[in-house]
């Protein structure tokens, strides 16, 4: 089964937490067992698998992907100002795989899936498709 979901962005680079949605698409699926792939169709946007409970690891994440990949003009040669959008989408990756065991996700005690913005405000789609028994 496919599920797509859009995901409303308010910052220029920001973690959102889909994880409700993706438990959606499982449950939709009824999938007791198979896997979940979560892929976002963009090439200024990733998915990550990350803690939720303190919020400040998405606050450190997404500084540190600031200084691997900075915005600075004119020290890219695309000339759409968001180089490093795209950088950063290449380095975190544009989906992820979660197993699906007994109908729900498997991810550690304090993970959540997050869609990845680096190129924002914007309206972006995510797919998630579920496959299994």
């Amino acid at each position: 089964m496919l599920k797509e979901f859009t995901v409303r962005t308010r910052e220029r680079e920001q973690l959102v937490d889909v994880t409700a949605e993706v438990r959606k698409a499982v449950a939709e699926a009824g999938v007791q067992a198979g896997t979940a792939l979560v892929f976002a169709p963009h090439t200024t946007a990733a998915v990550t698998i990350n803690e939720n409970a303190d919020p400040t690891v998405c606050s450190d994440l997404l500084q540190g992907l600031r200084e691997l990949a900075p915005r600075a003009q004119g020290f890219y040669r695309h000339s759409e100002g968001n180089s490093d959008a795209h950088i950063k989408s290449s380095l975190v990756g544009a989906s992820e795989v979660v197993i699906v065991e007994n109908g729900r996700l498997v991810l550690g005690t304090w993970q959540a899936v997050y869609f990845a913005e680096f190129d924002g405000p914007r309206s972006r789609r995510l797919y998630v498709k579920v496959e299994g028994e």
